[in-house]
């Protein structure tokens, strides 16, 4: 008997280093893929993958701040589900359209009429599901920044998070390091602003301003950059990572609002865009992208069901490249290195 003991025993522990040499192949292979990418890439890349199962990290320029873009609506959904739970929010409570709500962006709620109301689980819906940035305004007034910005903190860890805010701030910041008077924009000069493509976007904010030819103090690639380095909407992927590490443990949100939380991040639709594009077809997936002049993210994770016992956390933003064409291309590269990196979850 004692010697079927040592036996097993002796097993074990030669099996244990195998078990680390494996997680330290699928870290070594990866960096070496996301490395030869980001070499050959116009701008520059963010990785963080973390295998829940056994706790194995891959972490590439994971510990420096990315700006969300809409991935930031990731955590303003949470910080509504935890209202909902604590009993202060109803999801089945309506909400007023306000034209203080409205802005440019992904979404159809902007053309609606000014009183139009929506019940919370549908503005989450579309948040989540069509990207709707007035619907994120909706929600972001209705459960309060301060209130926001705690969940965020708190959600996010020692990973830092700078201050989320609504998508209305992100514009007025940006254009009034054009010149100061853009402050004073309308939120339907902002709608009409963001008809003009980028490259024209400073000069539609001089003619919505009635202001002369040369008034403006800066270009839009020297306002986005100057707002970007505020760190506004901007987290580490190590503490977006921890976010959706501790939201699929079930430890941010009831099970009921998990639920409905997987279901608004797409949970068991599979589509063909960034990560999911080079991704395994098998792998089930909850997901958030988000896009703005020069910045791209794509945040997920694969198998998250079951307080994510077999679940891969990923967090990917890319920085200085064309937001659309260039960092699609570059994201479904990275999502297949990690697809033929990993293994098994």
């Amino acid at each position: 008997m004692r010697r079927a003991v040592l036996s097993a025993c002796l097993l074990l522990a030669a099996l244990a280093p195998l078990d680390g040499a494996r997680a330290d192949d699928w870290r070594a292979r990866l960096r070496a893929e996301i490395e030869r990418l980001d070499r050959d890439s116009p701008g520059s890349l963010g990785v963080y993958v973390k295998r829940l199962r056994d706790g194995s990290t891959l972490d590439y320029g994971a510990g420096q701040s990315w700006y969300l873009g809409s991935t930031a609506k990731v955590p303003i959904a949470v910080a509504v589900l935890q209202q909902v739970d604590a009993g202060r929010l109803q999801l089945q409570t309506e909400v007023a359209l306000q034209e203080t709500d409205k802005i440019d962006g992904s979404g159809p709620l902007v053309w609606n009429k000014v009183g139009a109301s929506y019940r919370i689980e549908t503005l989450l819906t579309r948040m989540l599901g069509e990207s709707d940035n007035t619907a994120a305004n909706m929600l972001v007034r209705v459960v309060g920044a301060d209130v926001l910005n705690r969940s965020a903190a708190d959600a996010f860890g020692a990973g830092r998070v700078g201050e989320l805010t609504d998508f209305t701030q992100v514009r007025r910041e940006v254009y009034t390091r054009l010149h100061p008077d853009a402050s004073r924009l309308t939120h339907r000069q902002l709608v009409e602003v963001a008809a003009a493509p980028m490259p024209q976007r400073a000069e539609a904010v001089r003619r919505a301003l009635d202001l002369p030819a040369g008034a403006l103090r800066a270009d839009i690639d020297t306002a986005y950059a100057g707002y970007y380095a505020d760190g506004h909407n901007s987290a580490t992927l190590v503490g977006y990572g921890a976010m959706l590490e501790r939201l699929v443990r079930g430890e941010l949100l009831s099970p009921a609002s998990t639920e409905r939380l997987f279901e608004a991040m797409k949970y068991g639709k599979r589509g063909d865009y960034r990560l999911e594009a080079g991704l395994p077809a098998q792998r089930r997936l909850i997901h958030k992208t988000g896009t703005q002049f020069e910045r791209a993210c794509h945040m997920g994770v694969v198998e998250p069901q079951d307080k994510g016992a077999h679940a891969v956390v990923l967090a990917v933003c890319a920085a200085g490249l064309d937001e659309q064409r260039a960092a699609g291309r570059l994201f479904e590269q990275v999502g297949a290195a990690i697809g033929r990196a990993l293994p098994p979850p």
